[in-house]
């Protein structure tokens, strides 16, 4: 993309048409993928916020739940109507940027300025999901806009606006709290405007910002400051991180570094020009400056998962206002000194570089939408499917559902919220429940499932009815499929497997079970002698290890287990297709030790032992694994490696 208006001879028109075109571009890639493109988890918690409209949530003020809502009333169930009014707001962000810098450099660079902002890869990405970070930064240059033109003209309408702007960010996110903190920085650095303290319509303008806080402090004041808890507290490790240092190196590959040292010395510039006295300039440079400085200094102690990716954003955007005039000067540098071809190419390179960052960062989560024929090229677990499979998931779970006769249509139960709340978007029940105790802790969720009642006690009140319980395979560990088991057998009797749907050459896995009847109290559960289907659990030993090189008569041996169930039979799969008996029955007292085995009943006889002629394989590669098939019929599969054969 270049830059055409740098150079005075170029007119204001051709640089409206240029950035017109490239937020077209961005828009209509949107578009599509936002219409293609699965709720991913954030995205469909705020979804289900949407249909429980309250003040605020535990994690978060009301704002982007009603943004969904107004979207969502569009057309239910349609994901692009869920990002509709995202998608609106994110494309007004060149606008806002405009809007801006108008009254501070004039239309042509108010116009660079604004084609700029569609070359920060995260702000030219901006709407095409359903986050609080869209309305937050919309509702932040929104706000920064007016109180420039209320300092400047002092005009009550701007003041009142001001404030308004300020409450309706503050109910955007609790990371809003730096664009107000960011206006008092300004206030008390900035000499020339300590005369506003005397302002009664600074103090109007604050009052009315106020009212953003009152949902925040409604929910805190309800439930204990778990809110504020978590986000100042529980969610971050507060201790020192050494990778924490990196967020700068961070920032400048998300940013682009060409655009990285572009707003590098554009601060320098703002800070030179505020301490000239100019107002502008110092009031960009505290927005700019609090929304970076805090992250980078918090870094190395916060939730380096968030403050390196995406929190910084805020802070770009003002930079944007004199960034036009910095490029102008490195434009200018670089051919005085290296001739017009140098100079052109830092000229039109910069701004390039930073676009095709946004089409990158939209390329690769569209890329999700394209798993089948991308997983050819790439392989299996190439690509995130966070955003893909859910349509087919909840399909097959319709199917399964419609399997039941009406009378004993089974009360559905999903190990974590974002698979819960998935079922709900489709349809699937105004009410399904959720035994997620990890991520929705991690999230600040946990509390917001309890209050719409769609956890464990929610679930006791459905007493006498069967359920349906779905595991997400591919997200959990083998002990965590054990602990999300062990957890749903105390509210259950005879929970028994029933399906399982692999997405994605396997990439993306659930399991179905279905019980007989949930109780009221562990205890009764008990009394029923449940066994629970724990997954099969098995190892295989050297020397068929990956990537060894067999040859002769070889031994096959390790051992496996089942608890509470036990295996009925082992099988040795090579190539997907030759499968071979394994003897299974050997004592192995060491594996009931080391794995704590308690309740498989061929325990200690958990070992298996035969012997592979290699001289019956072809020369070269073999895909082999082991398939284990438990006494009530599951077959589960374990130990997939590639094993050569030289003979």
């Amino acid at each position: 993309m270049k830059l055409q208006a740098l150079h005075p001879a170029h007119h204001t028109r051709n640089l409206y048409l240029l950035c017109l075109t490239g937020a077209g571009i961005l828009l209509v890639i949107k578009l599509y993928l936002a219409a293609r493109l699965d709720l991913y988890s954030d995205e469909i918690f705020y979804w289900l916020a949407s249909q429980r409209l309250a003040p605020a949530y535990s994690d978060l003020p009301f704002a982007t739940a009603l943004l969904v809502r107004l979207g969502a009333l569009l057309d239910p169930g349609n994901t692009l109507a869920v990002r509709a009014a995202f998608i609106a707001l994110g494309s007004c962000i060149p606008l806002l940027v405009y809007w801006l810098a108008v009254p501070i450099t004039g239309k042509t660079r108010a116009a660079q300025s604004a084609l700029l902002s569609l070359c920060i890869p995260l702000g030219g990405f901006m709407g095409l999901l359903a986050v609080p970070d869209v309305p937050l930064v919309f509702f932040g240059l929104l706000a920064i806009g007016l109180f420039e033109r209320a300092l400047r003209t002092d005009r009550r309408l701007f003041w009142l606006l001001t404030g308004l702007a300020v409450a309706a960010g503050l109910s955007t996110h609790y990371r809003f709290f730096l664009y107000p903190a960011a206006a008092l920085v300004f206030l008390l650095t900035f000499r020339a405007e300590h005369r506003q303290w005397r302002n009664p319509r600074l103090w109007l303008a604050m009052a009315i910002a106020g009212i953003g806080l009152l949902p925040v402090l409604w929910f805190n004041l309800t439930n204990e400051l778990a809110s504020a808890s978590f986000y100042l507290v529980e969610r971050h490790p507060w201790t020192f991180q050494p990778a924490g240092l990196l967020h700068g190196i961070k920032q400048a590959g998300l940013v682009t570094p060409p655009l990285f040292l572009l707003f590098g010395f554009t601060l320098w510039t703002m800070y030179k020009l505020a301490r000239g006295g100019q107002r502008s300039a110092a009031l960009l440079l505290s927005f700019s400056l609090v929304n970076l400085l805090v992250y980078l200094v918090l870094a190395p102690w916060t939730d380096s998962s968030s403050t390196s990716v995406h929190w910084p954003l805020s802070g770009y955007f003002p930079i944007l206002v004199y960034a036009p005039a910095t490029l102008k000067r490195a434009f200018h540098w670089t051919r005085d000194r290296f001739g017009e071809p140098w100079g052109g190419l830092v000229k039109t390179g910069v701004p390039a570089i930073g676009y095709l960052g946004s089409i990158v960062a939209l390329a690769a989560i569209g890329s999700q939408s394209f798993q089948t024929p991308l997983q050819t090229v790439l392989g299996a677990g190439a690509l995130s499917n966070k955003m893909a499979g859910w349509r087919e998931f909840t399909s097959h779970t319709a199917m399964l559902l419609d399997a039941e006769s009406d009378d004993s249509r089974p009360v559905v139960v999903a190990d974590n919220y974002y698979t819960a709340a998935q079922l709900m978007f489709a349809g699937l029940g105004p009410r399904i429940f959720t035994t997620d105790n990890d991520k929705a802790v991690r999230d600040g969720r946990r509390l917001q499932l309890e209050l719409w009642g769609m956890t464990e006690p929610g679930l006791s009140e459905q007493a006498g009815a069967s359920l349906l319980f779905i595991t997400e395979d591919s997200t959990l560990t083998l002990p965590e499929t054990e602990a999300a088991l062990a957890r749903i057998c105390r509210l259950v009797t005879g929970l028994k497997f029933r399906d399982q749907l692999e997405l994605f050459a396997g990439d993306k896995a659930f399991s179905y079970y279905r019980a007989d009847r949930i109780v009221s109290t562990a205890a009764e559960s008990d009394l029923h002698g449940n066994s629970c289907p724990f997954p099969a659990r098995g190892w295989l030993e050297p020397p068929l290890t990956e990537g060894a090189t067999l040859s002769g008569i070889v031994p096959v041996q390790g051992w496996a287990y089942k608890e509470d169930i036990g295996i009925e039979s082992v099988r040795l799969v090579i190539d997907s297709a030759r499968i071979i008996p394994v003897n299974y029955g050997i004592s192995r007292p060491d594996v009931v030790s080391v794995m704590n085995v308690t309740s498989d009943p061929n325990a200690p006889r958990l070992g298996f032992y035969d012997e592979l002629n290699t001289f019956a394989l072809s020369e070269g590669a073999h895909e082999i694994a082991v398939e284990l098939t438990d006494k009530r019929g599951v077959v589960s599969v374990f130990g997939e490696r590639t094993v050569y054969i030289d003979n």
